[in-house]
């Protein structure tokens, strides 16, 4: 269910309805990115948008920061309506695409003040911004480098940098952390936090990693072939599973699809487990008490001469709430 639309003080963004199609030939059918999307964000947070590639992610901040027009559906940044006055939406917001948008043949420093001019700031309040920037990313003993010889997590607090230049009341930021190592996109997190606490910005985050979403929206809504499947705060959308999730890996690395098929007749007859379905080599399973369950669930495998590589019991993740709303699993879509 989508959440209520309305617009006022309480309301950064509101998606309505949002349709798009694209079509590329008379022989290809058309592909619909958005199919009837909505949601809205407060003023001042991160609000996330989760899900595998092509759910819709990018198609939505195409249209809310006015590159593309819906074919219908409604949408309202900064209290602004997009369709309307989008020269007035460009003005109040700054967009950090995939790709990397510095220059590598110039500095840090000289990104940022050209960033800063872009937006019609003086000169010398061009080159006090850029030095805050700096500073606030970790990036004074950098500033003076070309680009090209940043890492890709420096490139990448660059990239956000430069969204932030101008101050914008709303920042896109799709997929920000996408191709960097794990203690970089850690690194990014922490900074993602300070900045959104100092800029009071609001912050619409695109993203295909959990633990992302999880640790910075407030808010988050999950896309699935144009549509939100589910809303609400991180903690509202995994207490919404009741109980807990035992995991179980069945076989070898390499798998048995008949090992798999017959785990998974198995464990539906166990009592107490519902919503038992399997992805790869493995299986899972929802129980009201998962730590009790987990025997019987062992002992049932063993039972049917079913080999165990590995089994956990865990509260539910943001992992399971994608599973329960589409059927499958975030990480097998993305890595498909």
């Amino acid at each position: 269910m989508a959440p209520p639309h309305t617009t006022g003080p309480t309301t950064a963004l509101l998606a309505d309805a949002l349709v798009k199609t694209y079509r590329s030939g008379r022989r290809t059918p058309p592909v619909r990115a958005l199919d009837g999307l909505s949601f809205e964000a407060e003023p001042g947070t991160v609000f996330g948008l989760l899900g595998p590639n092509g759910a819709g992610k990018s198609t939505t901040v195409k249209v809310l920061s006015t590159l593309t027009r819906p074919d219908a559906g409604r949408a309202v940044v900064a209290g602004v309506d997009v369709l309307r006055h989008p020269e007035k939406v460009r003005r109040a917001i700054g967009l950090v695409a995939q790709r990397p948008v510095s220059d590598p043949m110039h500095t840090g420093r000289e990104n940022l003040v050209l960033a800063a001019r872009l937006q019609g700031m003086s000169g010398r309040d061009a080159r006090a911004r850029a030095d805050e920037l700096l500073d606030r990313f970790g990036l004074v003993d950098a500033g003076a480098r070309l680009a090209k010889t940043y890492s890709g997590g420096m490139a990448r607090k660059l990239d956000v940098a430069m969204g932030l230049v101008h101050r914008p009341r709303v920042l896109f930021l799709d997929e920000p952390t996408t191709g960097l190592d794990p203690e970089a996109r850690a690194q990014m997190w922490a900074e993602l936090e300070a900045v959104t606490r100092a800029e009071l910005t609001t912050v619409l985050l695109t993203t295909h990693y959990l633990e992302e979403a999880d640790r910075l929206a407030r808010r988050l809504a999950i896309v699935d072939r144009g549509r939100v499947v589910a809303h609400g705060t991180p903690d509202e959308l995994k207490d919404d599973l009741r109980g807990d999730a035992v995991v179980v890996q069945v076989g070898r690395e390499t798998g048995d699809p008949s090992a798999v098929a017959a785990a998974l007749r198995t464990l539906e007859r166990v009592p107490d487990l519902r919503d038992v379905t399997s992805s790869g080599r493995t299986v899972r399973a929802r129980a009201d008490r998962g730590g009790a369950a987990l025997p019987h669930v062992l002992a049932a495998l063993d039972q049917a001469g079913i080999q165990v590589a590995a089994a956990s019991v865990a509260r539910p993740s943001l992992d399971d709430v994608y599973l329960r709303h589409t059927g499958r699993t975030l990480d097998e879509e993305v890595a498909a």
